[in-house]
């Protein structure tokens, strides 16, 4: 079994590495990927067994560029341009490159041309190395539904003419912003899963706290990217305290905090900290921050909620929109009491944003409830449990709802 969590992680890190390496050298992205899925799998097959070779990633560009090669062959319309193309000949392991293409396959998968659940199933094939059945299974859709939006979307990076190559520094900024809300959906899923019968799926918020690692070892200097990899692991400091034994969800106020990481909060401190010194403050800083004063609270009842406060009116100047608005209003009613957050709940009724998420109805009846309105917030509860897809959620709601009866 340790034989095989080595293998995977190692695959996971070369996946990226070994694409870029055959685009680079045979061109077309889509084809690329899949050879190189391919390889991925016979090595998940043969690797625990045989052993790691000595050059696991010369191994995998060496079947992958022939799977691709066999690929081509196979095509008689390709015939010609196989025939009088240099790149055919797949090379010996000793030609594989040691440059790292990880950073372009990563923006590449969150092009802007794309949807963002096709930027969230590419990146994760692509640059996290997972079957297209790991990731459906994540998504909980069929299979043959995410091998058709991953081959979509790779079709639609063709259209696109897009190149493989980083963004100009005059894109690069927005591009980035898509990359970082990418890893950011990808651990929101792990972290609370949208739908189905689980509360969280920790490969998923593992994977992203990977991916943002990596990114920050790729991009030094980038305090977002710092400010992101802090907000996860800020955040997936508090997973054993979340649910009980039977998966039933534990809000934030009645968590036992003996159970949260220290070791991640500290490194998550320390992360936000540096961000924070280095220069104009982000989103993800921001958001970090927040995280960090809830973590550094011994108990509830120490949680420092004016400086969140402060800090949400912060967020909501340099990325203002409805679920901040949402979150904002929770600290205003524990610093001006539930009346006051209500008045501004009250702001979001018209958004159509908000429209299909129950996540307006579950802060109202939280709100309600702290302003003693017990039967407005059992309607509001039981509003929210109906509209989530998710069980644990819908449970946990519904029993806030009961105990108002």
């Amino acid at each position: 079994m340790k034989d095989d969590r080595q293998v995977e992680v190692l695959l996971r890190e070369l996946a990226p590495q070994v694409i870029g390496l055959l685009v680079r050298k045979h061109g077309q992205f889509d084809a690329c990927e899949d050879a190189v899925q391919e390889a991925l799998l016979s090595a998940a097959q043969q690797w625990p067994e045989q052993g790691i070779p000595n050059s696991p990633k010369s191994w995998l560009a060496t079947v992958a560029s022939r799977r691709l090669v066999d690929e081509w062959r196979s095509e008689s319309a390709r015939r010609r341009r196989e025939e009088n193309d240099a790149l055919m000949d797949p090379g010996e392991p000793s030609t594989v490159s040691d440059s790292d293409d990880t950073l372009t396959v990563l923006f590449l998968c969150c092009h802007p041309s794309l949807s963002a659940s096709s930027q969230l199933a590419l990146t994760l094939r692509a640059v996290g190395g997972l079957t297209t059945g790991e990731i459906a299974n994540a998504f909980l859709v069929p299979e043959s539904t995410l091998a058709q939006r991953i081959s979509r979307a790779k079709q639609t990076i063709k259209k696109a003419g897009a190149e493989f190559v980083l963004p100009p520094p005059a894109e690069l900024a927005e591009r980035l912003r898509v990359v970082l809300q990418v890893l950011y959906l990808i651990f929101n899923e792990g972290y609370t899963t949208s739908a189905g019968p689980d509360l969280q799926r920790a490969d998923l918020t593992a994977e992203a706290i990977r991916l943002a690692r990596l990114l920050r070892r790729l991009m030094a200097g980038e305090d977002e990217v710092t400010g992101l990899l802090a907000l996860m692991l800020l955040t997936e400091a508090r997973r054993a305290a979340r649910a009980v034994g039977d998966g039933s969800l534990v809000p934030l106020a009645e968590q036992d905090r003996s159970r949260w990481d220290a070791e991640m909060i500290a490194e998550g401190v320390s992360l936000v900290s540096e961000a924070l010194e280095s220069g104009p403050v982000g989103p993800y800083q921001v958001q970090a921050a927040i995280a960090a004063v809830h973590d550094e609270a011994a108990t509830v009842a120490d949680t420092d909620w004016p400086q969140i406060l402060a800090l949400y009116d912060v967020l909501e100047k340099v990325s203002p929109g409805p679920v901040v608005t949402l979150n904002r209003a929770v600290a205003v009613a524990e610093v001006n009491g539930p009346e006051a957050g209500l008045e501004l709940l009250a702001t979001l009724e018209d958004d159509s944003r908000m429209s299909q998420t129950h996540r307006l109805d579950s802060v109202r009846g939280h709100l309600l409830e702290l302003a003693g309105e017990a039967g407005a917030a059992r309607e509001a509860y039981l509003r929210a449990a109906g509209k989530t897809a998710s069980e644990p959620e819908k449970q946990y709601l519904t029993r806030r709802a009961e105990r108002l009866s």
